[in-house]
């Protein structure tokens, strides 16, 4: 019997729940011929989760509050306090498919104290929830935890987003498995070392300089070049300095046979070279020009390395020239203008050293709380690889909040308007007194222990929220909760913060909540009997952005019917059921309710009465 026959026979098992099911046929698929194969390890959050949904709860207090900035134009960056499983599950509603980037810190699984995982406390030797180097299970609980994170990751990241992973030599060979698996093999980029102490740590043998980072892509995207400073060019002409460089593609793999599209003439002028020797050239044939194939390698015809079509259009920074070779033919060159380059894969400036990162922190929170942070340099350098000026970031293991940190110093620095979203947890006050409280010193500014005033990085905005916990059943009671309490997360979704009048009235707030900026227009509606009223309101309004109109509904209904008549100004989404849609494939499967006993025996009475009757009409 082959694995799919036995499959099919699981699937037919009388007597099996579905967990069950799920659990064997989860068994006989780790029966792999290659890659990573570890324990399947429970956790206390997924096992919560079976009954409840997360939702962000903004926090406004005395001790934690949102941090607005005068500027209209600035990005708010969200703070979610919480389990990070929880966290992701959360941002698969408001942020799936947006983040251009993911950077994490994960716990290298050192064995101590560097790493929890919340599972079974039964077992008596566990004092802490921290898992020890002797753990004959400690591998396999750092995959599952970040197996069940990382296939959530993926989901959140763009088209063509990119993931980078610090990590160290206690998992990292498990991590580039696992990775291999969840965003596949061919989309890995790089495993490159990171210089952190330059002096090495002295033990092992071996004294131990770096770690590494782990780079893969969501699909087929191009990371950024970087600048050399150290650039220097042979030619110059009006527009600058200039190298360059052959257009021939030398690699004979790539030839006529294969890329025939690639193999096209050139036309050049041997007279009247311009000062720098190179000689005009034309894509059509011109009176007294040269036609200028690619030259063959071992007797192969060779090809250009772009296309005529791309020639043809106007480039200002890459032109097309001839140069004559030792042979007496013509080399066809293209002038490179870049003052830029591939980032190398050791990465060994001073400035990414964690001892850096640990001063910086220092200088902010005038005190060591943190071990390890890195440095704001080295997510600096991930950021200008990966993201454009306007991307979204996420880090759901914020740790001392550098990746937020980072991310409003290159906005900063290039007028970018990027968005930083970072999960961590409260364990030791870690969210509250490190993530949070050195995020809102960097944008407010502060005083260094030696005195130095540091300017505040005012052009942002910064909000906070705490992960909480609403049933997943679906009684009229708990939907009408569950639909209150997610407005926070419809404000993230949709980037909008701002209440605001409803055409010009005032909202009762336990019917309907109203959100308006120049780019969006939001309304929550909690009572669905309001809605032939609120539909009138809309006819009057004046026109702008399309209003997004979350309703509460007992199913997908949005109440299209009612809106019909201003179809054209509004968007609608029946909430909760959204929420439940986008949960869906993120959450662990519900656990079967029992019925209580006595129940059970009055249905079993039942169904032996109707028995009788049964038997009575034959």
């Amino acid at each position: 019997m082959n694995k799919t026959e036995l499959a099919r026979k699981i699937q037919t098992i009388a007597g099996l729940d579905s967990d069950e099911r799920t659990m064997l046929l989860e068994l006989l698929r780790q029966d792999k011929k290659y890659g990573l194969v570890w324990e399947r390890m429970t956790e206390d959050v997924v096992e919560n989760m079976r009954d409840v949904l997360p939702l962000p709860i903004e926090r406004n207090d005395e001790k934690i509050h949102p941090i607005i900035s005068s500027d209209p134009n600035a990005p708010t960056h969200i703070i979610i306090e919480g389990d990070n499983l929880a966290a992701l599950v959360e941002l698969t509603y408001t942020h799936s498919g947006r983040f251009d980037l993911i950077y994490i810190d994960p716990p290298y699984n050192t064995g101590n104290n560097d790493f929890s995982y919340y599972d079974d406390f039964s077992d008596e030797y566990r004092k802490t929830p921290y898992v020890e180097r002797e753990d004959s299970y400690r591998h396999s609980k750092w995959i599952s935890f970040m197996h069940r994170r990382l296939s959530i990751a993926k989901s959140l990241l763009s088209k063509d987003g990119f993931i980078f992973i610090s990590i160290d030599d206690n998992e990292q060979a498990n991590l580039k498995l696992l990775c291999d698996e969840v965003f596949d093999e061919q989309n890995f980029r790089s495993n490159s070392i990171v210089i952190n102490n330059r002096g090495g740590r002295d033990y092992g043998g071996i004294a131990l300089q770096h770690d590494y980072i782990l780079v893969y892509s969501r699909s087929d995207g191009e990371l950024n070049l970087i600048d050399d400073p150290e650039k220097k060019f042979r030619y110059e002409d009006e527009e600058g300095g200039f190298n360059l460089m052959e257009l021939r593609n030398r690699n004979v793999k790539f030839n006529i046979g294969n890329r025939p599209n690639l193999c096209y003439p050139f036309y050049v002028n041997p007279a009247n070279p311009d000062s720098n020797g190179l000689l005009e050239i034309s894509l059509e044939p011109k009176e007294g020009f040269v036609e200028v194939y690619p030259a063959k390698s071992g007797g192969i015809q060779t090809v250009w390395r772009w296309g005529k079509e791309e020639k043809a259009r106007p480039n200002l920074n890459v032109q097309i020239f001839g140069k004559a070779n030792r042979n007496g033919g013509y080399m066809i060159v293209q002038k490179y203008r870049k003052t830029s380059k591939m980032q190398r894969s050791v990465w060994d400036e001073k400035e990414f050293v964690n001892e850096r990162g640990s001063e910086v922190l220092k200088e902010i929170l005038t005190q060591s709380i943190f071990s390890y942070p890195k440095s704001v340099a080295t997510i600096m350098r991930v950021l200008e690889l990966a993201t454009s000026p306007d991307s979204y970031v996420l880090d759901f293991f914020a740790g001392s909040g550098t990746t937020m940190h980072a991310v409003m110093e290159l906005n900063r620095r290039d007028k970018g308007r990027r968005t930083c979203v970072l999960c961590t947890n409260n364990e030791n006050g870690i969210c509250e007194d490190v993530t949070y409280a050195r995020n809102k010193k960097v944008i407010e500014g502060y005083t260094t222990p030696a005195g130095k005033i540091v300017a505040g990085l005012g052009s942002n905005n910064l909000r906070y929220y705490r992960t909480e916990f609403f049933s997943r059943d679906r009684t009229a009671g708990d939907m009408r909760i569950l639909m209150r309490a997610a407005t926070g997360l419809l404000c993230i979704r949709n980037n909008n913060y701002t209440e605001a009048p409803f055409g010009g009235r005032r909202l009762n707030p336990r019917i309907a909540r109203y959100f308006e900026t120049a780019a969006s227009r939001m309304l929550v509606i909690y009572d669905e009997r309001a809605v032939p009223g609120i539909a009138g309101i809309i006819a009057n309004m004046a026109d702008g952005p399309r209003i997004k109109v979350y309703v509460f509904s007992h199913g997908v209904y949005a109440y299209e019917d009612e809106f019909a008549d201003v179809a054209g100004k509004v968007e609608l989404c029946a909430l909760p059921q959204a929420i439940y849609d986008a949960y869906r494939s993120h959450l662990p499967r519900r656990r079967l309710k029992l019925l209580p006993e006595e129940i059970i025996d009055e249905l079993v009475e039942e169904i032996e009465e109707q028995d009788e009757i049964q038997d009575e009409r034959i």
